[in-house]
């Protein structure tokens, strides 16, 4: 299953584009199935309808528990590294999380969750959300993680959207210096919805909290009211797995949904291949489990392959800068796997922290979420893996389910902010605004992809039409990924960022209209509008144009009361960075707002507006322009 020269990688490529279903029935063969497939691969874009191993019968978990206990039950499966460093971590090996997986999937069961119903996770960064994310998946429930820094009302829309029957929480969480309060959130957003009926808390930060008879239990008394033996329910290989949230262009989150067999089978190759993971290697994803990542490169990946997966509750910074260099030197990590946002926030401090700290057990670097610029990935390079350890430069999205297209460690010839080539069985195309291809190499165009891949996205939960119009509609017979792309003289793919109205901060994508939909649920503002701009440290910042006629008091206090109704109503993840009050925004005669230009002010790029002639009142541009000298 592993790819070790560049010459095999071509060969392999090859052939996985000339006999694709050939390619990807070979790579399933290193899985367990209850039963095999009947056929690999039925497929049709214009309506989307994809099916990978119809007919099969597995599950996951048999996969990541199961086929590791004879060989490999006491190798170490998660270490768990607290946000505390004088607290103790905590290593589960594979029997050990084998069997608390069988117990709460049984607490499940009695707490009358059954196959195919929908399960909210709104839980820290600790060993129990693995745990439950993979109880979830051996019963046949379909889990819907939300990250714990939604706010009550992103909870609540999550969970009606998908009718969850229940919810896993605990009573809070650490992230740093600060405690999150997660019952409470769960038991305000939870005031608007109906569907649920019971509710499983953890303790953690042993914070108190309100807990409604008849409605929530403790994790920790229901888990002795169980037995450890739950066999796997057996699924079928389109049958749901989880429902993931992703931000789209317009205001509602949309339910990504991927289901068992080909999530499980690209998960597991793409891990395999992309970090050449070896037999016993610690893996670090610093991925929270809230994001497709956590899924794929922190359970999913690692778990099937019968990885040592490293799970870290903390953030880079706390309690000092050195904090994931002490984590890779304790546990010694072989395989580092973290965003560009935490690499250019590290690069901040320096190399002090880096002193005295052991990092020579690390082999490969990767770095994930959006483009890594060249000054960031020379510091990691040199820094961080002393030049001995390449960067695996991963491009991939919610949708796509697992790595897409990227260097493989110790294979593929690296080069400083290229996603490089795809990997075997894929097959990217570059598009004009048309949808004509883009042949040849120093090109730039729209990224489609023109053959199914078996970690796709199969639909968006309870709306399949949105799921057509979004990834599908766009060009005839491709999936549209929203991102523009280069492909340079060597045929190397380099991203060049969202050509749709998302805006990738910290390499969580945002839609603009659901920030514009927070802000303008504030009291005095009568419209706004939402772009990106360079962000020295998130790869991109949120810009808002705000129109709120009655600015008689401190314009200080209304930024501020704004950043507090975003918060309330996604979550501080979607606070704009910078916020300037106008008296009208750029409109064509239609009414559609020209973000081109807002994107040209908010960059500081006012010298070439192009043509504004055709705008409803030109003069709105100069009068946003001097106004944005003042911020």
């Amino acid at each position: 299953m592993q790819i070790t020269s560049f010459e095999q990688y071509q060969e392999t490529y090859k052939q996985s584009v000339n006999e694709p279903e050939k390619f990807w029935a070979g790579i399933a063969e290193n899985f367990l199935w209850k039963k095999k497939w009947d056929n690999v691969l039925s497929w049709n874009f214009s309506e989307p309808n994809i099916k990978w191993f119809e007919g099969a019968k597995l599950n996951i978990t048999d996969n990541c528990l199961d086929r590791h206990l004879i060989e490999h039950g006491d190798r170490p499966a998660i270490i768990w590294e607290p946000n505390d460093p004088e607290k103790d971590s905590i290593t589960l090996t594979y029997k050990i999380l084998h069997e608390r997986v069988c117990r709460f999937a049984n607490v499940l069961k009695k707490n009358g969750a059954k196959k195919g119903d929908r399960i909210c996770i709104y839980m820290p960064m600790v060993p129990e959300l693995a745990i439950a994310v993979l109880a979830c998946a051996r019963i046949g429930a379909v889990h819907s993680v939300v990250f714990g820094g939604f706010s009550a009302k992103s909870i609540a829309d999550r969970i009606n959207d998908a009718s969850c029957k229940l919810v896993i929480t605990a009573d809070g969480a650490f992230r740093g210096n600060k405690q999150i309060q997660l019952k409470e959130v769960i038991d305000d957003a939870l005031i608007g919805c109906p569907t649920i009926e019971k509710v499983i808390v953890l303790t953690h930060t042993r914070t108190p909290v309100s807990m409604l008879k008849g409605r929530d239990c403790w994790w920790e008394d229901e888990v002795k009211m169980v037995d450890a033996n739950c066999p796997a329910e057996e699924m079928d290989a389109e049958d749901l797995l989880f429902i993931l949230y992703t931000s789209g262009s317009t205001g509602k989150p949309k339910g990504v949904v991927h289901t068992c067999a080909g999530y499980m089978v690209y998960t597991g190759y793409t891990f395999s291949n992309v970090f050449n993971y070896q037999p016993n290697e610690v893996f670090f994803c610093t991925a929270d489990i809230g994001w497709i990542t956590g899924h794929s490169y922190i359970v999913y990946g690692p778990l099937s392959q019968g990885a040592t997966t490293v799970m870290f509750e903390g953030i880079p910074t706390f309690p000092t800068a050195s904090r994931f260099w002490q984590v890779i030197e304790k546990h010694k990590v072989n395989i580092l796997y973290t965003a560009p946002t935490a690499i250019r926030s590290l690069m901040g401090f320096g190399t002090e922290p880096l002193n005295g700290i052991d990092l020579s057990s690390l082999r490969v670097l990767g770095s994930v979420g959006e483009p890594i610029n060249e000054e960031a990935w020379h510091w990691f390079d040199e820094e961080i893996g002393k030049k001995k350890s390449p960067i695996v430069d991963t491009w991939w999205q919610t949708e796509t389910g697992g790595i897409m297209i990227s260097p493989i460690a110790y294979v593929t010839p690296t080069k400083p902010s290229f996603a490089t080539l795809p990997l075997p069985g894929i097959q990217p195309i570059l598009v004009d605004e048309n949808g004509k291809e883009i042949e040849g190499n120093g090109v730039n165009g729209n990224l489609c992809i023109k053959f199914p891949w078996p970690g796709m996205l199969r639909t968006t939960y309870g709306d399949h039409e949105r799921c057509k119009l979004t990834y599908f509609s766009t060009y005839e017979n491709l999936y549209f990924t929203g991102d523009g792309c280069l492909r340079d003289e060597d045929g190397y793919y380099r991203i060049t960022g969202r050509v749709d109205d998302v805006i990738n901060v910290s390499g969580h994508r945002i839609g603009t209209a659901e920030v514009e939909n927070a802000i303008n649920m504030h009291a005095g503002v009568i419209e706004s509008a939402v772009v990106g701009y360079p962000h020295d440290v998130k790869g991109q910042g949120i810009f808002a144009f705000v129109i709120y006629p009655n600015l008689n008091k401190d314009a200080d206090l209304t930024r501020k009361d704004i950043l507090q109704t975003v918060t309330r109503v996604i979550g501080a993840i979607a606070k704009p960075d910078k916020i300037l009050f106008v008296s009208g925004l750029p409109k064509t005669r239609s009414g559609k707002i020209m973000r081109r230009i807002l994107r040209k002010v908010a960059e500081g790029d006012t010298g070439n507006l192009g043509d504004i002639s055709t705008l409803l009142d030109p003069n709105v541009v100069n009068e946003i322009i001097e106004s944005s000298k003042t911020l």
